[in-house]
């Protein structure tokens, strides 16, 4: 098996072209394989069988007097280093069947989307300003609009004017797609405002709905400095345009708005995608229980 390991991890090196970390934490993580293999009295990588690899993984997930518990992202990449040794070896000729095929990684934690609070949204909306100023009344309709609609930033940007309806807007969003989103009365002041006190100003060289000081479309990172000044005055951190996304979808969700129509207004194409949302309601619940009730400290 050493002869195996040996040619795999040449194979890596100077087929796949794979980066020096990448190829040690293969090392490591076969030799780790075979040590287990050993452990098990095999010394030949055609005796290797599913179950094997199995014990292998669990291994890894469990740990043991000397090594602790790897977490799922770390075991996932552990399991395809042996995965791929496995299929390298068949491919060769040096093995008669691929004992590792049908044994899946385990599934790495899908991280859950950061939302903050509606308190801070609020910090984050007033300190855009009152003022009367012209961007400043620009930066309060785009942080209005963010997270009253659950506009990705680039649907925001490419807005026209004549997207605007009264009580709703037409969003442009991925594959050409058009959807209607609803405006509140918060965000359609906002945009009132800028529009009526402040764009004419800019002195409009572009159909488009926000300017920059000099009359142009508003690019992304002038976006992304608006939210961040905001922010800065919030005293709010980690705050991107994806972030109000977010927090829209999860505060509706706490609201008790039913998932589907979630799923239309953040132009989800699969729920699968939007349910991932109310698992951060969960969480949120489960705290609310551990903190209340008097059963459940430990």
């Amino acid at each position: 098996m050493e002869a195996v390991l040996s040619s795999y991890l040449a194979h890596l090196a100077v087929e796949e072209g794979l980066a020096a970390n990448t190829l040690a934490a293969y090392r490591r993580d076969l030799r780790r394989y075979l040590e287990h293999l050993r452990d098990l009295g095999r010394s030949k990588i055609d005796e290797v069988g599913e179950a094997d690899v199995l014990a292998f993984l669990s291994a890894l997930r469990q740990g043991d007097g000397e090594r602790p518990a790897l977490v799922a992202s770390s075991a996932a990449r552990a399991i395809s280093a042996v995965r791929g040794l496995h299929r390298f070896a068949l491919r060769e000729g040096m093995a008669g069947h691929d004992p590792a095929h049908e044994v899946r990684p385990p599934r790495r934690p899908r991280p859950l989307p950061k939302a903050i609070s509606v308190a801070e949204v609020e910090a984050l909306l007033a300190a855009a300003g009152p003022a009367d100023a012209p961007l400043t009344l620009r930066n309060r309709a785009l942080l209005e609009l963010l997270y009253g609609t659950g506009a990705r930033i680039s649907e925001a940007l490419a807005l026209a004017v004549d997207d605007l309806e009264p009580d709703q807007v037409r969003l442009h969003g991925k594959g050409g797609n058009v959807r209607v989103a609803p405006l509140g009365t918060y965000a359609r002041q906002a945009l009132d405002a800028y529009l009526v006190r402040a764009r004419p100003l800019l002195t409009p060289r572009t159909p488009a709905l926000f300017l920059n000081a000099r009359g142009g479309p508003l690019t992304r990172q002038g976006a992304w400095e608006v939210l961040q000044n905001a922010a800065e005055r919030a005293g709010i951190d980690g705050v991107s345009p994806h972030v109000l996304r977010h927090s829209f979808a999860t505060h509706l969700i706490d609201g008790g708005a039913d998932v589907r129509v979630v799923q239309e207004l953040l132009d989800h194409a699969s729920v699968t995608t939007t349910q991932v949302y109310t698992l951060v309601t969960v969480d949120k619940l489960r705290e609310v229980y551990a903190a209340a009730h008097p059963r459940a400290r430990q």
